[in-house]
């Protein structure tokens, strides 16, 4: 009977609700499938509401879809997979509901899904194809969804399944594309491989196609480039990069609409920000290929900043921000020394039209208002005018100029709603990816900021601006984060480099402007950090440019602040010079002279790497503590308890004269000559070590002098 009434459901309601009916009350098997039957065809036909499908699902709940998923042997005449057809129909129309999507007998589903879409199809499967679809799109709607797809191993599946051209492989890709929105690090984590080869095969189509899929690949493309593992380095990852690079010169060397030209130079843009500029090869062709790369990314800067109608910039927002990225690219391409990509010729030509490009670029933020400030674009904009400013500075002085308020102001607000956002409770997210807290425009701002503070009228409009406050301010809440991350980081990172850089603009407004760290209280919470922060930094030898730093800001700004409270004797003043002589006093020792049998004065292996970083702020370092021996009594007790004094003797008496340079020797002079003068028993110290005669041995007048009068 229901048999027959399945052949013919006409209306199809009243009898649906009579099948429900036996579904409940079915005393056999047999009379469920039948009914069983009816009830699917209803719900391939799509003419079921939302109230009558959650109506099955009460009246069958998941038993009997699990039974027909593992049933194996199909009623008579019928085909192989009948019954897990049906299973999986049941489950799809499941789905629909997304509170029963998220159940965990749907997301326990998910390994036989993954099978069905790996497992060779034929014409009677694809329904069963269509619903797994039906099913996974509605699980990775969920919450759950996502996390639960990628560790059952559906991205593998799915990869198969596009790679293999498979029934419905167009949706398989749609999930991926989803998926690696969500999960991109955890995909790629578990699933290269599989990744890979369906990179392999989109830039392999995307290099062969010569119609409109080409630039359709162009959007597709760039959510399969990771940005860890890099692709170049595995050989399968090379290969797809020189396809990518080879249809993008195809393109780009072409005539292009606006509509052509944009997809692919956002693609030119991801590629540049997973692997810099290896993609694009030595020689000529790779060489002309990142120049016109650059120039067209600065035309598109050029046409939508340079009179920016705001419908237009609206539009346009996405690609003028990959152009940054080309940008950025060129700036580093342009002072690439060794191993350059481009000729001197391109490189001043490409400096040329970034300039112009720039130029646009400080015209459109000049136009920026208060309630445009949340906007990721401004941030970009920002962004790729630090990396200008940190390079180039004699160009647009005073547009630059004029802009500093706004660049201070912007600095300003998004660090203090990022400091006020860290402090909340964050929602636990699916993946790290993409924290969702505001984003740092300092750090981006800070080289230029550093160039700057050594001019004149820059520095005087960043201190009137409140920048010191500001950059004091950032800088202790970026130590608070250094010290919060767990090792020693390797390579440096970007909390550390941004330290590194703060330090050197404190450096200049000590040099420049020392009655501004006199009378600015935020200068005094600066030095109490770096009394504390040196003891805690030096034993870290991956720290060392960092520590020598802090050890010379703290010394040079321990002069202009002698009389501050904390320099007074406290624990903490002590401990910080105790370590700063210790980064002083260890920077060079003694060792064999491959060209003679005698010891030569060298750079400390253990500050050989660094030493180039290290160097000026060694000896800037050395001139600071001289100047503030006579300033604080207590000093040379300690220094003579690091025992620096019978140590730099020493070292002076055993090695060559020749080996120790002029400034080197000007450098210990200084120190020696302070603590002579202040301290009779550091005086005494150097006597009874033969201080008199190394003193003539190095033409150190000035010492040989000091320790002759009574």
């Amino acid at each position: 009977t229901y048999l027959a009434m399945a052949s013919d459901c006409g209306d199809g309601h009243s009898t649906l609700k009579r099948c429900l009916g036996v579904l409940r009350d079915a005393r056999n098997d047999s009379e469920q499938f039948a009914a069983l039957l009816l009830v699917t065809k209803a719900v391939k036909a799509g003419e079921l509401d939302a109230k009558t499908r959650r109506q099955i699902f009460d009246a069958i709940g998941f038993t009997f879809p699990n039974r027909l998923l593992t049933s194996r042997q199909p009623p008579a005449g019928c085909p192989e997979h009948t019954f897990q057809a049906l299973g999986l129909t049941l489950l799809a129309c499941f789905c629909t509901d997304p509170e029963l999507a998220g159940h965990s007998q749907i997301l326990n589903k998910i390994p036989t899904f993954n099978d069905i879409l790996v497992s060779p199809c034929n014409p009677d499967s694809t329904s069963m194809i269509d619903d797994v679809y039906q099913c996974l799109s509605a699980v990775m709607a969920t919450t759950r969804g996502p996390r639960e797809l990628v560790t059952k191993g559906t991205v593998s599946a799915l990869c198969q399944a596009y790679v293999n051209r498979s029934y419905g492989s167009d949706r398989a890709l749609t999930l991926l594309l989803g998926l690696l929105a969500i999960a991109e690090v955890k995909c790629w984590q578990r699933d290269a491989p599989h990744l890979l080869a369906v990179l392999s095969k989109l830039s392999d189509d995307f290099l062969k196609t010569e119609d409109m899929t080409k630039f359709e690949l162009c959007e597709v493309l760039p959510h399969f480039i990771p940005l860890s593992p890099p692709l170049t380095q595995d050989s399968q990852g090379c290969e797809c990069l020189h396809r990518l690079y080879k249809g993008l010169a195809d393109i780009l060397g072409s005539k292009l609409s606006q509509s052509q030209r944009d997809p692919a130079l956002k693609l030119a843009a991801c590629l540049v920000q997973a692997c810099g500029s290896e993609w694009i090869p030595a020689g000529s062709a790779g060489s002309k290929f990142l120049a016109l790369l650059v120039n067209l990314a600065c035309v598109e800067v050029r046409l939508t900043l340079e009179e920016p109608d705001p419908l237009e910039v609206e539009g346009k927002k996405e690609v003028v921000t990959a152009c940054y990225v080309l940008i950025e690219m060129g700036i580093q391409e342009c002072l690439r020394e060794e191993k350059p990509q481009l000729e001197d010729v391109q490189k001043v030509q490409l400096m040329r039209i970034m300039e112009e490009a720039f130029g646009a670029v400080i015209f459109y933020l000049r136009q920026v208002k208060e309630e445009e400030l949340q906007d990721p674009f401004i941030f970009a904009s920002v962004r790729i005018l630090g990396a200008w400013m940190a390079e180039e500075t004699s160009s647009f002085k005073q547009e630059i100029c004029d802009l500093l308020p706004f660049l201070v102001h912007y600095a300003k607000k998004l660090f203090k709603e990022g400091s006020t956002a860290a402090r909340l409770p964050q929602p636990e997210l699916v993946s790290a990816e993409g924290s969702g807290l505001p984003q740092d425009a300092l750090r981006f701002l800070l080289p230029g900021f550093c160039h700057l503070t050594a001019e004149d009228r820059p520095r005087d409009i960043l201190i009137s601006e409140g920048a010191p406050a500001l950059l004091c301010e950032y800088f202790l809440h970026q130590w608070e984060v250094l010290i919060s991350e767990p090792g020693s980081p390797t390579p440096l990172t970007s909390t550390e480099m941004s330290l590194q850089t703060a330090c050197g603009i404190f450096l200049n407004l000590v040099v420049t402007a020392p009655d501004l760290i006199r009378r600015d209280k935020t200068f005094s919470s600066l030095m109490e950090m770096l009394l504390k922060s040196l003891p805690l930094l030096l034993p870290q030898k991956d720290h060392l440019v960092l520590a020598a730093n802090i050890a010379t800001l703290g010394l040079m700004m321990a002069r202009i602040l002698a009389s501050s409270a904390v320099l007074q004797g406290t624990q903490s003043a002590k401990e910080f010079f105790r370590a700063a002589v210790r980064f002083l006093s260890q920077a060079h020792a003694a060792q064999a002279d491959p060209g003679s049998d005698s010891l030569a004065a060298a750079v400390s292996p253990a500050y050989m790497s660094a030493w180039a970083d290290v160097r000026e702020l060694w000896f800037l370092g050395m001139q600071a503590l001289a100047g503030c021996v006579p300033l604080f009594p207590w000093l040379p007790q300690t220094i003579l308890q690091a025992r620096w004094l019978e140590s730099l003797s020493e070292l002076l008496t055993h090695v060559a004269p020749a080996s120790v340079d002029f400034e080197l020797v000007a450098a210990f002079q200084g120190v020696l000559v302070e603590l002579a003068r202040a301290s009779e028993a550091c005086r005494d110290v150097i006597l009874s070590h033969h201080g008199r005669e190394w003193a003539n041995l190095y033409g150190m007048a000035a010492l040989e002098q000091c320790l002759c009068e009574q």
